[in-house]
């Protein structure tokens, strides 16, 4: 049964692995003939359809088969992100038309997998398993860097980087199907012989805004959105206009572009992920033997740190390549520590009948107030500072937007520091509900 249970984790993490769009924004930005603030709704398209979707597949995966939801959606979107490759360079609506249609399966896994993880595993095992499948979120999306700009570089056209993630797609439909098990819902839980009804979805969303735990760690969670998002984005295109600016790079005039920025971005990246959702589950480990606030501390000390570093990052660009990548390395080892054990929070102080539900409104609010709005609104910001489209404005501009993500990091650290405050007492009553008089929390 552990082999079985491990195929499954192994097929979850693929679906991660494989949902990243590739980066080559430089590419984009000339062929399209679009500035910062356009650009952005790249991103902030996807984000708001995934973010809207994710409701309905909460709902859905409350209550229906979840295994046969995700392959629809993961179906779906390997479809769109074929039929985005063959966008002409005068029709930039349609590539943020299937941008926003890739929400989709985004928002059809992304809910329903680790409400199947946690159905499968309990207590150090669940951590264990969930820190897996969370390694793929940033070794995903440093592979998308690697990957994107090899395969830029190589057809000397950034259209075949959106050909190669979908064959991805289609092999995890089939590890879906043919692999992986429906558990029952809350079957593994502490107590199994009491039957978990279900409630309305407005019901559910009640006790879910009545648990502080869970509505304070979505805050904080939202803040590594924000930083996150903007950084995915805009990183590799600040690097190369660092790059450009102190004449070690040469302009891009013609694509391809050079990728290098993207290559080492993306390395960083998939490095800094495993190091960070490894150590903040290692961290949080060892500390719960001496508190049980153990993992919303673990989580507020890795934004409280990550911040200075990702400052330093951004003011050493003009000054130093190789300090700027040591800053960014670790600004992204101390972001990546808290992957796991948000999710591992989530599944511990929430029913397993309201947990899709659960997923679903911490995607939509940690993304409506991070993600969503981060990527257009650094470039927004960017293109009302620059006063002129020389290199050394458009270097400065971004430069002085990319700023905010520190200080926004910051405000992460201190939810997390609150949500230490309630997570013993919301645990306690999670793990103890009683279905024939449900408690709330006062």
């Amino acid at each position: 049964k552990l082999k079985i249970e491990k195929i499954e984790i192994e097929s979850h993490y693929l679906l991660t692995l494989m949902s990243f769009q590739t980066r080559v924004l430089p590419d984009i930005e000339l062929f399209f003939r679009i500035g910062d603030g356009t650009s952005g709704l790249l991103q902030t398209v996807f984000i708001c359809s995934y973010m809207f979707l994710a409701p309905l597949f909460g709902y859905l995966g409350d209550r229906y088969n979840r295994k046969l939801i995700m392959c629809v959606g993961i179906f779906f979107w390997s479809v769109v992100t074929l039929a985005s490759s063959f966008i002409g360079k005068d029709h930039f609506w349609a590539l943020l038309l299937t941008r926003g249609l890739v929400g989709v399966g985004e928002a059809s896994y992304s809910t329903i997998a680790p409400t199947i993880i946690a159905d499968l595993f309990i207590k150090e095992k669940r951590t264990n398993m969930l820190s897996i499948f969370y390694f793929a979120i940033p070794v995903g999306s440093g592979l998308g860097y690697i990957v994107g700009s090899k395969v830029d570089d190589v057809a000397g056209d950034w259209h075949w980087a959106l050909r190669v993630t979908p064959g991805l797609g289609l092999l995890a439909v089939i590890l879906l199907l043919f692999v992986v098990q429906e558990p029952k819902r809350g079957a593994i839980e502490a107590h199994p012989e009491h039957t978990l009804h279900r409630t309305s979805w407005l019901a559910d969303i009640k006790a879910l805004c009545r648990n502080p735990s869970f509505v304070l760690s979505t805050f904080g969670f939202t803040t590594v959105a924000f930083v996150t998002g903007s950084l995915a984005l805009w990183a590799p295109a600040f690097l190369f206009r660092a790059g450009v600016f102190t004449g070690e790079k040469q302009p891009c005039l013609k694509a391809p572009c050079d990728n290098s920025d993207s290559l080492i971005f993306g390395i960083i990246t998939v490095v800094t992920g495993i190091l960070g959702v490894a150590s903040g589950v290692q961290a949080s480990k060892k500390l719960r033997i001496k508190t049980p606030r153990a993992d919303p501390l673990v989580c507020a000390a890795g934004l409280l740190l990550a911040a200075p570093f990702l400052y330093l990052s951004i003011v050493f660009a003009q000054a130093s390549t190789a300090a700027t990548y040591v800053f960014i390395f670790l600004g992204e080892t101390f972001l990546s520590m808290n992957w796991a054990i948000v999710a591992d929070i989530l599944l511990y102080v929430v029913i397993p009948t309201r947990r899709s539900t659960a997923e679903a409104f911490q995607i939509v609010l940690s993304h409506l107030l991070g993600d969503a709005i981060s990527p257009y609104l650094i470039g927004v910001v960017s293109d009302s500072i620059k006063k002129s489209d020389s290199y050394m404005w458009e270097f400065r501009s971004l430069q002085m937007s990319l700023l905010l993500c520190s200080f926004v990091a910051v405000g992460g650290g201190a939810f997390f520091l609150a949500t230490a405050i309630f997570i013993e007492k919301d645990r306690h009553l999670a793990e103890n509900y009683m279905p024939s008089g449900e408690r709330s929390h006062r």
